[in-house]
């Protein structure tokens, strides 16, 4: 279920042992803050299995900052159900072969260069961008 929150108001709040709403926050500054508990629960699930913390470079996202740094026009990040994350030491291939084992049968999962992209959609969907081509 996605909630809402305030970036003043709920910042702090712990959403699991090692996630708090600031980490979810837009880039661009804005106070709503969208947040799937689904996909909360995958990345404490991912945490958990590497014993690393997991660094969200990007969550939810504002259309305008989706446009901005060039996100898909249905992005899941517009939703609130969907993460870019780095672990340290770990690599991206690595965290998308975890989180298929977590989501079989769903959720989105992309490889990047640098990073994975994660997100509790109910259909499956998975891509690897590494070579740059999809």
């Amino acid at each position: 279920m996605v909630k809402q929150y305030s970036l003043a108001k709920d910042g702090n709040k712990k959403l699991s042992a090692n996630f708090t709403v600031r980490e979810f926050a837009c880039k661009d500054g804005s106070d709503l803050i969208l947040i799937d508990d689904a996909l909360v629960d995958v990345l404490q699930k991912i945490r958990d299995h590497f014993g690393v913390p997991v660094t969200i470079t990007s969550a939810y996202r504002t259309a305008a900052h989706n446009v901005k740094v060039g996100g898909s026009p249905s992005s899941q990040h517009l939703q609130g159900t969907a993460v870019d994350i780095t672990l340290p030491g770990i690599s991206p291939l690595a965290v998308a072969q975890y989180a298929e084992y977590l989501m079989p049968g769903s959720g989105g999962i992309g490889v990047y260069g640098t990073f994975t992209h994660v997100d509790v959609r109910q259909n499956r969907s998975r891509w690897d961008q590494r070579s740059g081509r999809q």
